[in-house]
C-alpha cells in the first residue's frame, strides 16, 4: 500500500505533528492527539510530558505508565523525551474498518499523584488503498434484439479508504454502442451501470469488449479496473433441420449392451441456445424406452439391453429435435436385427428311471427327452450324443423326442451308477452345445458269493491260553450290496480226536472272530484245521469256505524228566562203579533225560551241581556223560556222592536233578569185601532167611543155564554167518552206535550199557550198577567175532568163579552170588 508521508522532509513532517498535537481542554483531564497511518514504530505522537505538566525526566520517577484497556497497546512512552510514540505500525482500516472516525481511547496514570488521564488518539486515514474489483472479468450477455437505453447492471469496486481516498468515479472505455450511467446507494456506494446506445447485430459483432476503471479522491489518485466481455445473444429466427428424413441400421442380436449403433445428425444456423439442439424420441413405446438410449446433445442410439432376433425383428423409431427456441424438426429409423447363433439347444426330461436292474435284458429303456434349439434356420438345427464307451444308445423318436436304451448286460459289481452325459449340439457357426446328465443306479441282485483275501489261512495260539482268548479274524468280502453283501461266518462240523471241533473254537458270526473254548495242551494238540464257512443274506444265499490251520505254540511247562538212573521203587540207592586203575575221562556212568516240550525249551544241559570229593568227576555239558576228571587215588573214598542237575532252556528254565554213588574199586574182590565191611555186625539171626536164599539160588542158578544156553545158540548162529560171508568173501562193516532219540532210544542205550542187579543184605538194601564198556564209541569187527569160541564160556566161567572163590568161600552169600553172575556176563557181553 502506497504511503503518501514517505515522499516529505522532516520539515513538513515536524511541522504537522505540531499542527495537530493539541491539547483539548485541559480542565477536564482529556489529552487528544491525531496521528496519520501506518507510521513507523517509535514515530512521535505527541509530548505527554509537556501536556501533564511535568517535566521528561520526571516520568520515570512519578510513576508514569499507560494503562491498557484490554487491546493491543498501539501507543508506548519514551522516558527520555517525555514524549508519546508509536508502538508499532498502525492500519486505520484494520481498526476501524470503513468508520469516518477512528479514534483510539487508553488512560496514563501518574502514580505518586494517584492521578489518571484521558488520553484520544485519532488515526488519520491516508490514501493507502486501491479501488478493487472483485473478478477481474464479468461476462454480460445482451440480446441482439434488444432495445436502445437498454441498461445492463456491472460490477461495482470497493476501497478500504474513507473519505475523499474513498471511491468516488468510474470511467468506461470508449465505445459506439455503450455508454456508462453511475447510481449512488443509500451508504454513498456508486454501482456503475452500462447503458444501449445502438442495435446490436450478432452477426456483425458477436462480443464488445470493455473496460472498466474505478477511481478515489486521493493524491494521488488511485484507481482498479476490470474487463467487461458483453456477450450478444442471437434471436432464434431459424428451425432445426435433419440430414435425412429416415435412419436404417442392421444389427447383430449378440450386440454388447451400451453399444452405439448411429448417430443422427440435425442443425440449426442460429447461435448459442437457440442453434443447440436437444434429440429426444417422439410418441415412444415403453418397449423403446427400456432397449434404446438416445443421447439427447450428441443424438446417439446404443442399447441398454440385449437384442432378441426371437423377440423382435426389428424397431421403428421416431426421433426429434429441438432447439431452445423450441422449434424443432423429426426423422424416422429404422434397426433391423440380425439372428446369430445365440440360443443353446435345451434338453428337456420327460421319463427317468432311478434305477435298473443289473440282470435287465438289452434294449430296456432307461429315459425319454426331448431337444429344441430357439434359433431358427441352420441355428436350429441340432444332433444328440451319448459318449461311445457306455452300454447305452440313443434312438430318435417322433418330433425331438429320444429314448436311451441299454445295449448289453449291465454288472452293478464293475460299475454301480452311471453318469450319461447327453450333448445336443446345433448347426450354427460356432456351434452351440449344451450337456445334460442323467444319473443311473444300478441295481444289485445276488450273483456274488463272499470272497476271502486269501485261499488259506495259518495262526498260532500258545499252549495254556485262557479260555475265551480272541484267535483270529477272518474277513470275506461280498461285492454285492445291501443284504446280498452281508456276511454271516460258521465252522464247518468236523471232529479232531473224536471231539468235535465246535468244542475247540467258536466263531462269531458277525465279526468273523475266532474265540478258543478251552485250554490247549501243546503235547496233546500241535495243530487243528479247520474250515470257515462265508454265507450271504441274499436269496438264495451264497457261500465261500477256507481252510484256517491251527498252530500250538509250545511254552516250557514239563521241567526234564530223568530217564536213567531211575530211582529205585524199593528204596535202596543206585551204585555206579569206577576201578581205582581208571584214567582222567573214564566214562563213569551217563545221565539220560528227555523233556516232553519241543524246540529250545527241550534243549537240555548237564552240570555237576555237588560232589563229595570235587574235581574227581565232570558231567558233559550237552551229553551227561560222568567221566573221571583225574586218576583216582589211594586217598579217594570208596564211596563218592554226585548231585546232576539237568536244565532246559525255556524261558523261564525248568530243572531236575539226580544223586549218584560212585563205589571206587580195584577189583570186585575189593568191592564185595568193602560192600562186606559196610554191613552192620553179624549180631542178626539168618535162621528165618535160610529158605528163602535157597529158593534164590536156585532160581539164579537156572535162570543162568537158560541164558547160557541161549547165548550158545546165538554163538553158533553167529559163526554160521560168518562161514557164508567167507564163502562170499565179503566183509562186515562196522556199524556205528545210534544216537539216543526219544524214549526208544533211550532204552535201546540202558539195554546195552549196563545190567541192574539189587543186592540185599538183610534189612540194608543197595544198589550197585556195573558199567558196561562205551559200545557207542565201540565198532563191532568181523575178526572179534571169529575168535571168540562158545566153548570158551564154561571154561571162563569156572576160572572166574576158582578165582573169585565163590564156591569155596563160606562167607559168600547170595548177594555176593548175583554180583558174581553179573560180572559173569558182562565179559561175556565184552568179549561178543
Amino acid at each position: 500500500m502506497a504511503d503518501p508521508l514517505r515522499g516529505w522532509g522532516c520539515r513538513e513532517q515536524f511541522l504537522l505533528f505540531m499542527l495537530l498535537g493539541t491539547l483539548s481542554e485541559a480542565g477536564a483531564g482529556q489529552i487528544r492527539y491525531s496521528v496519520p497511518e501506518e507510521l513507523d514504530k517509535g514515530s512521535f505522537v505527541g509530548n505527554i510530558a509537556k501536556d501533564l505538566g511535568l517535566e521528561s525526566r520526571e516520568l520515570t520517577n512519578r510513576g508514569v505508565r499507560i494503562v491498557s484497556r484490554g487491546r493491543t497497546q498501539l501507543f508506548a512512552l519514551n522516558p527520555r523525551s517525555g514524549s508519546l510514540v508509536t508502538a508499532g505500525r498502525i492500519d486505520r482500516e484494520e481498526l476501524c474498518a470503513q468508520s469516518a472516525q477512528c479514534l483510539v481511547s487508553f488512560n496514563i496514570l501518574v502514580e505518586n499523584k494517584m492521578k489518571i488521564y484521558g488520553v484520544e488518539v485519532e488515526i488519520i486515514d491516508i490514501n493507502d488503498n486501491f479501488p478493487r474489483f472483485r473478478d477481474e472479468e464479468v461476462k454480460v450477455k445482451v440480446n441482439e434484439n434488444a432495445a436502445m437505453g437498454t441498461r445492463l447492471v456491472l460490477p461495482f469496486a470497493r476501497d478500504a479508504d474513507v473519505g475523499v481516498n474513498s471511491l468516488q468515479n468510474y470511467q468506461l472505455s470508449s465505445n459506439m454502442h455503450f455508454s456508462l450511467d453511475e447510481k449512488s446507494a443509500t451508504d454513498g456506494q456508486k454501482f456503475p451501470e452500462l447503458v444501449l446506445e445502438q442495435p446490436l447485430d450478432r452477426e456483425k459483432v458477436a462480443v464488445h469488449d470493455l473496460l472498466l476503471t474505478a477511481l478515489d479522491g486521493g493524491d494521488p489518485v488511485l484507481s482498479g479496473t476490470t474487463r467487461i466481455r458483453v456477450m450478444v445473444l442471437d434471436a432464434n429466427d431459424n428451425a432445426p433441420l435433419f440430414t435425412q428424413s429416415e435412419y436404417r441400421v442392421s444389427v447383430p442380436e449378440n450386440t454388447p449392451v451400451g453399444t452405439r449403433l448411429l448417430t443422427l445428425t440435425a442443425t440449426d444456423p442460429d447461435e448459442g441456445i437457440n442453434g443447440k439442439l436437444t434429440y429426444s424420441f417422439r410418441n415412444e413405446e415403453d418397449k423403446i424406452s427400456e432397449t434404446f438410449q438416445l443421447d439427447s446433445n450428441l443424438g446417439e442410439i446404443s442399447t441398454v439391453q440385449s437384442l432378441d432376433y426371437e423377440e423382435s425383428r426389428f424397431y421403428l423409431i421416431e426421433v426429434e429435435a429441438q432447439d431452445g427456441g423450441a422449434l424443432l424438426a423429426s426423422a424416422k429409423v429404422l434397426i433391423t436385427v440380425q439372428d446369430v447363433n445365440d440360443n443353446v439347444p435345451e434338453v428337456i426330461l420327460t421319463s427317468l428311471a432311478s434305477s435298473v436292474s443289473e440282470d435287465c435284458i438289452p434294449g430296456t429303456i432307461i429315459a425319454l427327452f426331448s431337444v429344441h434349439d430357439g434359433d431358427s434356420g441352420e441355428n436350429g438345427e441340432i444332433a444328440c450324443s451319448i459318449p461311445k464307451n457306455l452300454p447305452f444308445k440313443l434312438e430318435k423318436s417322433v418330433d425331438n423326442y429320444y429314448h436311451l436304451l441299454t445295449t448289453r448286460a449291465l454288472d452293478r459289481e464293475e460299475i454301480s451308477d452311471y453318469n450319461i452325459t447327453v450333448t445336443v449340439t446345433d448347426c450354427g457357426n460356432p456351434p452351440l452345445s449344451t450337456e445334460n446328465h442323467i444319473f443311473l443306479k444300478v441295481a444289485d441282485i445276488n450273483d456274488n458269493p463272499p470272497i476271502f483275501p486269501h485261499t488259506s489261512y495259518y495262526t498260532y495260539i500258545p499252549e495254556n491260553n485262557p479260555r475265551g482268548i480272541s484267535i483270529f479274524s477272518v474277513n470275506a468280502h461280498d461285492p454285492d450290496s445291501g443284504n446280498n453283501a452281508q456276511v454271516t461266518y460258521s465252522l464247518a462240523e468236523d471232529k479232531f480226536q473224536g471231539t468235535p471241533l465246535s468244542s475247540y473254537v467258536s466263531i462269531n458270526s458277525d465279526t468273523g472272530v475266532l474265540y478258543a473254548l478251552r485250554s490247549f495242551d501243546y503235547e496233546q494238540v500241535r495243530e487243528l484245521q479247520l474250515w470257515v464257512m462265508a454265507s450271504d443274506n441274499g436269496d438264495p444265499p451264497l457261500s465261500n469256505n477256507v481252510s484256517l490251520i491251527l498252530f500250538v505254540m509250545d511254552q516250557n511247562d514239563n521241567a526234564p524228566e530223568i530217564l536213567y538212573p531211575a530211582l529205585p521203587t524199593d528204596g535202596s540207592t543206585g551204585v555206579e562203579l569206577a576201578p581205582r586203575s581208571a584214567e582222567p575221562g573214564y566214562l563213569v556212568t551217563k545221565v539220560v533225560a528227555v523233556d516232553r516240550d519241543s524246540g529250545q525249551n527241550a534243549w537240555l544241559s548237564y552240570r555237576l551241581l555237588k560232589a563229595s570229593e570235587p574235581g574227581l568227576f565232570a558231567v558233559g555239558l550237552h551229553t551227561g556223560e560222568v567221566r573221571t576228571a583225574r586218576a583216582l587215588l589211594d586217598r579217594d573214598a570208596l564211596k563218592q556222592s554226585l548231585v546232576v542237575a539237568v536244565q532246559d532252556h525255556g524261558q523261564p528254565p525248568l530243572s531236575a536233578t539226580v544223586t549218584l554213588t560212585v563205589a571206587v574199586a580195584d577189583s570186585i574182590p575189593d568191592v564185595l569185601a568193602d560192600l562186606d565191611s559196610l554191613e552192620p555186625s553179624a549180631n542178626r539171626d539168618d535162621s528165618g532167611l535160610t529158605l528163602y536164599l535157597v529158593v534164590a539160588v536156585a532160581a539164579v542158578s537156572c535162570v543162568f543155564l537158560a541164558f547160557v544156553i541161549a547165548l550158545l545158540a546165538l554163538r553158533l548162529r553167529r559163526w554160521h554167518t560168518s562161514r557164508v560171508f567167507q564163502a562170499s568173501k565179503g566183509r562186515l562193516a562196522g556199524v556205528a552206535a545210534s544216537q539216543f532219540v526219544g524214549v526208544d532210544g533211550v532204552r535201546a542205550f540202558l539195554q546195552t550199557y549196563s545190567h541192574e542187579v539189587s543186592l540185599t543184605a538183610d534189612s540194608r538194601k543197595s544198589h550197585v550198577i556195573f558199567p558196561q564198556p562205551n559200545y557207542a564209541d565201540t565198532l563191532i569187527s568181523q575178526e572179534s567175532c571169529e575168535k571168540s569160541e562158545p566153548l570158551l564160556i564154561s571154561e571162563k566161567i569156572n576160572a572166574k568163579e576158582e578165582e573169585l572163590g565163590v564156591v569155596q568161600s563160606g562167607k559168600f552169600g547170595f548177594n555176593h552170588l548175583i554180583i558174581v553172575h553179573a560180572y559173569l556176563f558182562r565179559e561175556e557181553i565184552s568179549e561178543m
